[in-house]
């Protein structure tokens, strides 16, 4: 397997996860007591969003944290797929609390609830501050990290549904709609299976190996096969180790028998093809003359 010498990677920032959870701390207690008081369903959705974020920050964190540590004998890839676990947890956390939310906003539409939307006004301005801080906090890295990213979206969702429950405390408090309490809530948790459902997806896919959605391995044989000394590239596998390192194995049917040294050239040229043109920075290729076995590019196991 060879590392590519000139991979450069944006390094995550964990204080910034830090800082996060102990806003969201902050705003998930002054909303779970604002929403027991003010009998707000929303506020109280809206803050137990926020508790399952303090919990996937902080499973974020844990994550971040793990995959910065170095393989062992016992494990050779150390916990560079932690961050991926972590994302798949938190998708699946998210869409939990948006069916929990459904189920609860549907029961208040039969069963209306007095509430005091003075309190869910000032709570959600102050839910939005405070979620709007976490978001710019941690966009950046979201940008290179699947693990951020999830965590970033469950911050992003939860400013949204504070301007949800804002918006639902200034219609209760002017024109005393108290429905628009549980339909605000129905919004915030259809987000939520919209944008949890789409990280479920990308983490599951990484998690199973699947051979990433930009990668298209007949365009690699093709790539490859244009390289003198190759007679075909077959019993190949593409998957992401995490999201900075893309592996590639394969077996190499050469076209003459060669020297070690002839070989290290060809992969050479192999790793700078795959490097350049499809980003894949790990390569581990199995060398073959003439051996009698299948020769198709996706060999059942």
């Amino acid at each position: 397997m060879s590392n590519h010498p000139h991979i450069h990677k944006h390094e995550v920032k964990g204080k910034n996860l830090v800082l996060s959870i102990l806003l969201n701390i902050v705003i998930t207690a002054a909303q779970v007591v604002g929403g027991l008081i003010s009998g707000s369903l929303a506020l109280l959705s809206d803050a137990l969003h926020n508790f399952s974020d303090v919990l996937s920050l902080i499973l974020s964190y844990v994550g971040h944290k793990l995959s910065r540590r170095k393989a062992t004998i016992e494990q050779t890839f150390g916990y560079k797929r932690s961050e991926l676990l972590a994302a798949f947890i938190n998708a699946l956390i998210l869409v939990g609390v948006a069916v929990y939310l459904i189920i609860e906003a549907v029961q208040r539409f039969y069963e209306p609830v007095f509430i005091q939307p003075g309190l869910v006004i000032w709570l959600a301005v102050l839910g939005i501050v405070v979620n709007g801080l976490s978001v710019l906090l941690l966009k950046k890295d979201a940008a290179h990290n699947l693990n951020m990213k999830s965590a970033y979206l469950h911050l992003l969702t939860d400013m949204m549904a504070s301007v949800a429950v804002l918006v639902g405390g200034l219609a209760m408090k002017y024109w005393e709609l108290y429905w628009v309490d549980s339909l605000m809530t129905l919004l915030i948790a259809l987000y939520l299976i919209v944008v949890g459902g789409g990280l479920l997806r990308d983490s599951t896919k990484m998690l199973m190996l699947f051979t990433p959605d930009f990668i298209d391995i007949k365009e690699i044989v093709r790539e490859v096969h244009k390289i003198p000394g190759i007679n075909k590239l077959h019993h190949i596998h593409v998957w992401h180790l995490n999201e900075e390192e893309l592996h590639l194995e394969a077996h190499l049917d050469c076209s003459e028998d060669m020297t070690l040294s002839q070989f290290n050239n060809l992969l050479m040229q192999i790793e700078d093809v795959l490097y350049h043109k499809f980003n894949i920075n790990h390569v581990n290729i199995q060398p073959e003359y003439k051996k009698e076995d299948p020769k198709d590019f996706i060999v059942q196991d």
